[in-house]
Parts: C-alpha cells; structure tokens; sequence
C-alpha cells in the first residue's frame, strides 16, 4: 500500500514539473511570440542606426515574431540610411515598417527604409517618398554628381522594389527621378506598401500569415496572440538623436564660441572653458549628421571675433552690430542653403532670435569680466596701494637719525611696518600710498594729497 502511495506521488510530482517546464519548453521551440515596437521620429542620423541595430539584435536574441518600427521621419544622410538598410536585410528575425500616426511621413531615407523592410504598412493620412538625393554640404550638386547619385539610389530602389512588381519599381524611380510622393492609398493600390492600418495593433492583425522573404528563405508571419512590447531610446540614443536637430546646433554653436573666446581671453576659470569646448563638441557631432554649408561655420566664427573686438575696443556698437549681422548671415546659411532638405532649414525668426540671444549674452559676459580686470587689484602691492588703515604703534622718528617716522599699522587685518613723513599717533587713521619691500608708505588721513594719484 504503501509503495503504491509512493508511486501516486511520484507521478503527480512529475506531472506538475511537466506542467511547469512544458510551456518554457514551446515558447524556446516555436520563438518569443512577441512583436519588439521601436518608435522613430525625426531625421535619419546614427544614432538611429544604433537603435534600429539594438532593436533587431534584441528581436534576434529573443527569436521574436517581428521587429515593428514605427516610423516618421523627414529624411537623412545617405550613407546612414544604406547602413540600416544592410542591418534590415542581413536580419533573422522579420522587420516590419508602420509610418505612422497619421500625419506622419516617410520622405527621402525614409521612403528607401520602407521599402528595405520584410513588410510594411501606413495609416491613413501619410506619405511616402521624395527620395531625390542632396548633396553633403546643402549645396547646389552638379549635373554630373547629381545624375550618378540619381542612378544610383534608382539602382538600389529597384532592388528593394522588384519582389513588389514593375509597377513598384517605376513607382519608387520616380521618388529618385522626380521626387515623387504618394500618400497611404496610392501606395497600397500599387502594391508599394502590404496594408493600411490606422494603428500598431491593427497592423499585427493585418499582416499576420503575411509570407516574406528573411534572408532568402520563405516565411509566413505568425503574429496571431502575439504581444506588443515597447523597445524605447535609451537616454543616450535619445541625446545623440537630438542633436540631429538645427536649432539645437544652432544654439549649442551660439553658447560654444563666446565661452571659449572668454576663457582665451581671461584664462584662470574653467568654468567657461569647459562648457564651450562641451558645446562645441556636441555642435559639431550634429553637424556631423546633418548636409550643411560650411561656409556658414566660418560667418560664425567671425562674428564672434567681431563681438570681442567691440569689447576690447569699445566704440558705438558698430563691430557688436556687424557681428550680430554675420552671426545672423552664418545660420542662414548653414542650413538654409540651396539645396538643403526642407527640414534641415531654420525659420527667419527663429535665427533672429536665437542671434539677438547669443550676442547679447556674449556681450554682457565678457563687458563684465573686462570691468573686472580693469577695477583695482585686492591683492598685492596694487591692492594696498590705495588701501586705509589704522596705526596700533606710533610712528615715531626712526632710531638710525633719519628724518623718517616708523611705526606698526593694521591694513586689511594685517599688521605691517609702516613708514611716515611726520609723527602720527597710535589709533590714528592712515592711507597707504606706496610700498618698499615689506614696508609701507603712509600718510594720516586728511593730509594733503594723502590718497594716491592711482586711487
């Protein structure tokens, strides 16, 4: 009776095991049944890249049912845009592109991301393409460049387009020839994109038995029951991303030039040194990201030579005047060139303001510190120079017979030998107006010209 008891139990300890390690067991079998959503907005930059590389190394790892981006963007250097259509193609787990929400947009490098993608969908009231390319400094590119970077990009599109049909492929040509754009209803019925959804979860719904091609090898999407999880920007992704913006330039430029113009100028706080040289790191690691004329660099650069001349030398405003002009000039140009994408350019207004800003704060930093060094030194001889006292021993005539008066006096709580033209009584009070040594030379207060010609 008692080996079968033993038995019982056993088996009902094994069965609640199986119970435990069987579902464990399936989901390492048929994958993770979740679908990684990663949310994108903005321009294409690097630190996109990096995110969209973390999310399908993440999706891979945990063998996810698909990778979800959800996408807005205006666009983005070339080179970055090639480098997440590489990651997309080489990956193992299905990457799908939502552009959404409504409103969104999928232009230029966004247009060549999507159709990079295993599958892709748009909500209602998008747009997608104008992938024309621009060159790298937002300048005007000439007919030979402009025509090999034409075919170029078509060659590629054409690749990512032909499984979609002729009709995608001439599509997408005209996003590179003519700059075309379609909105989320012209790009379905062509075929262009797999499905009109109005948000991520009707786009599990939609695409779910979908087959695409993952590395040459024929898959249906199993998305039925799976679960939506969020894979936000980490808080570095998220700062690298930001500084893809060109106001942020703008004014991390506008902060770095006068700090590190004062620091050279009057050296000995670090404070300003250092946040310039952060700013203009920052600054320049954004302009690293973005198509801009380096030509509005330079306007830069001299318009705060300009503001620390007027400075140095002040006159009626004009040099702060010029210089505010030029630094005006210098943003227009650095992202409002001919040629820049659209959302590369920085408003009129904005560019006066953010001007008027950084010369006004230059201007009241550095006329403070030039007040600063011109006052009177506290310390040293040219800070005694100038400086009252009290006696507290009497000068009296000197023991070696000259026609001179010693004595001890208090100048800023010290004690020092003093030296005098006449007697002067203990408590008295003194100025000093000169110094030899470690002596000083005074005078009682209300002399005739007792107060130095300095003071």
């Amino acid at each position: 009776m008692k080996r079968i008891t033993r038995l019982v139990v056993l088996l009902l300890a094994v069965a609640g095991l199986l119970a435990l390690v069987a579902p464990v067991v399936a989901a390492s079998l048929q994958g993770d049944n979740s679908v990684l959503v990663l949310e994108i907005e903005g321009a294409v930059t690097p630190a996109m890249a990096g995110y969209f590389e973390r999310g399908i190394a993440e999706g891979e790892a945990r063998d996810a049912a698909a990778v979800l981006i959800v996408l807005d963007t205006p666009g983005g250097g070339l080179n970055t845009t090639q480098e997440i259509i590489r990651l997309i193609r080489n990956a193992e787990v299905p990457v799908i592109v939502y552009i959404g929400p409504a409103g969104a947009q999928a232009a230029s490098a966004g247009s060549l991301i999507t159709l990079a993608a295993h599958a892709s969908a748009m909500a209602p009231q998008t747009v997608i393409g104008a992938a024309s390319p621009v060159s790298g400094d937002g300048a005007d590119i000439g007919e030979t460049l402009y025509r090999k970077l034409v075919e170029d990009t078509k060659a590629q599109v054409r690749s990512l387009a032909e499984p979609r049909g002729p009709e995608v492929v001439a599509l997408a040509e005209a996003m590179v020839e003519e700059a075309r754009a379609v909105h989320a209803e012209e790009a379905a019925e062509t075929g262009l994109i797999d499905a009109i959804s109005p948000n991520v979860e009707d786009v599990v719904v939609e695409l779910d038995g979908h087959d695409v091609t993952v590395r040459g090898e024929r898959i249906r999407l199993d998305l039925a029951g799976s679960r939506l999880e969020s894979l936000p920007m980490s808080w570095l992704e998220q700062a690298l991303h930001a500084l893809s913006d060109p106001l942020v330039i703008s004014i991390l430029l506008s902060l770095a030039v006068p700090a590190i113009l004062i620091e050279l100028n009057h050296p000995g706080g670090w404070v300003p040194g250092f946040v310039g040289v952060m700013a203009l790191g920052l600054a320049l690691y954004g302009l690293g990201q973005l198509p801009v004329n380096w030509l509005g660099l330079g306007f830069i650069a001299v318009a705060f030579v300009l503001f620390l001349l007027e400075v140095k030398a002040p006159g009626l405003g004009g040099l702060a005047a010029a210089g505010g002009l030029t630094l005006l000039l210098g943003l227009l140009v650095l992202f409002n060139s001919p040629g820049s994408p659209q959302f590369m350019r920085i408003g009129l207004g904005t560019a006066i303001a953010v001007s008027l800003t950084s010369s006004a704060l230059f201007l009241i930093v550095a006329t403070a510190a030039v007040r600063a060094l011109r006052k009177q030194p506290l310390t040293g001889k040219e800070g005694l120079v100038g400086a009252e006292g009290q006696v507290r021993k009497s000068l009296v005539p000197a023991p070696e017979g000259e026609l001179r008066f010693v004595g001890m006096v208090l100048v800023h709580g010290e004690l020092w030998r003093a030296r005098a033209n006449e007697a002067i009584p203990s408590g008295s009070d003194v100025i000093v107006t000169g110094m030899d040594g470690f002596t000083l030379e005074v005078q009682a207060v209300g002399a005739e010209s007792a107060r130095p010609e300095s003071a």
